[in-house]
């Protein structure tokens, strides 16, 4: 066999990146038989216009949520909406068997709301722009 190319990209093709996903998925299925990651979202839209104002999404799989992307329009933030949000995709990932939850912000994001929502923060990562770190949250959801 000759050595496959290695491409380095930054414009990959959305079937390529399927295309890791499900042989990582077919790997992990045969190593755990465990074949329940599932997409997740809570969307805030207008009523009135459908345009989507915030949400969150990720993803759930063995037991974990997975919170890849949070964000809330900043006209609506300290209405209790975000912590609505966060709380129905817990419990969601409650109902789908998730006993973890699994998150990271930035300190110039919300490590705050993530704290008082319940989260625990396991450790953090100097990221730019200098003086900033990512900060990982874990949070146990089935307490």
């Amino acid at each position: 066999m000759n050595m496959p190319l290695v491409i380095l990209t930054d414009t990959p093709d959305p079937a390529d990146v399927l295309s890791v996903r499900a042989q990582l998925s077919q790997f992990n299925l045969a190593a755990t038989r465990i074949d329940d990651q599932r997409a997740l979202a809570v969307l805030v839209k207008d009523p009135e216009t459908g345009d989507v104002l915030g949400g969150l999404t990720g993803r759930t799989s063995r037991g974990m949520l997975f919170v890849e992307v949070f964000f809330v329009a900043e006209s609506l933030r300290g209405t209790g909406l975000g912590s609505r949000v966060l709380r129905m995709a817990e419990e969601e990932a409650v109902r789908r068997g998730c006993r973890h939850g699994l998150l990271h912000t930035n300190t110039f994001q919300a490590p705050e709301f993530y704290k008082k929502n319940g989260w625990v923060e396991m450790g953090s990562i100097p990221s730019d722009p200098p003086g900033n770190y990512r900060i990982f949250f874990s949070k146990q959801l089935d307490a």
